[in-house]
């Protein structure tokens, strides 16, 4: 494997096509079944999608809970899925994966989860997602071209309360932050304040570098419709209202 590459995820440039599943289905190795999953970012107000891909952490997780030491880490960071002889079903990777990755194929008894194809990308070719993936949400290449094309800059460390996780994917987020939190209460920007959160939202994709999905334009009282376009238009303020 080329240590010269590594994997960009950046969620909202995700258009929800599902290519990506469906070329990870169509890999010999996974036997039809797609390792990748699309989630919404936040179903009540909009239709935003991100790919959910394995993060393959420094120090695995799901491979420490394995009690049948099925879940392997080979020499370049890469986290493989169980091997079938030694899975046990028992989904104590599933529970204890922070990311939410590992999925139990209960038709097969075995855990499977992204392995970063790693039968291509072992011989220098890309992941297929990352082939197949039109607006560039999934990059596999150097760091030197994402710095040079890509606004957004790479994170691999992403805070758990007081744990800090290390891996080998990268997010891509805000240029000034270092690491991704994932505490309920850093996601709280109403803290301390006397009014319904819900009537902030609008419809639209979070930025990972941000709160987005919040319009500080909207004030407590005021329109809550979700669509942006009744702040300068009175008439399709007037038609909502109604």
């Amino acid at each position: 494997m080329n240590s010269d590459l590594e994997f960009f995820i950046d969620p909202s440039r995700c258009i929800g096509c599902q290519a990506c599943v469906q070329a990870c289905a169509e890999c010999g190795t996974h036997r039809g079944v797609p390792m990748i999953h699309l989630d919404y970012v936040h179903r009540p107000t909009g239709v935003q999608t991100a790919p959910v891909v394995c993060m393959h952490c420094e120090d695995p997780t799901c491979a420490r809970v394995c009690p049948a030491d099925a879940i392997k880490q080979d020499d370049a960071g890469v986290v493989h899925s169980a091997a079938k002889p030694r899975c046990v079903a028992c989904s104590n990777c599933v529970l204890a994966c922070p990311f939410g990755v590992p999925k139990m194929k209960v038709d097969f008894d075995l855990m499977m989860k992204c392995d970063m194809c790693y039968d291509r990308t072992s011989v220098g070719k890309k992941p297929m997602c990352a082939t197949v993936c039109p607006s560039g949400a999934l990059y596999y290449g150097t760091r030197e071209y994402v710095a040079q094309f890509r606004r957004e800059t790479p994170v691999n460390e992403f805070r758990f309360g007081r744990e800090t996780v290390r891996t080998k994917v990268n997010m891509m987020t805000a240029p000034q932050a270092k690491a991704l939190p994932f505490d309920v209460l850093d996601f709280l920007p109403w803290e301390g304040q006397d009014f319904d959160p819900l009537s902030l939202a609008r419809a639209g994709a979070p930025d990972a570098a941000g709160t987005a999905v919040w319009d500080d334009a909207l004030l407590p009282g005021g329109c809550s419709s979700g669509n942006c376009a009744c702040k300068q238009q009175p008439e399709t303020a007037a038609a909502i209202s109604n």
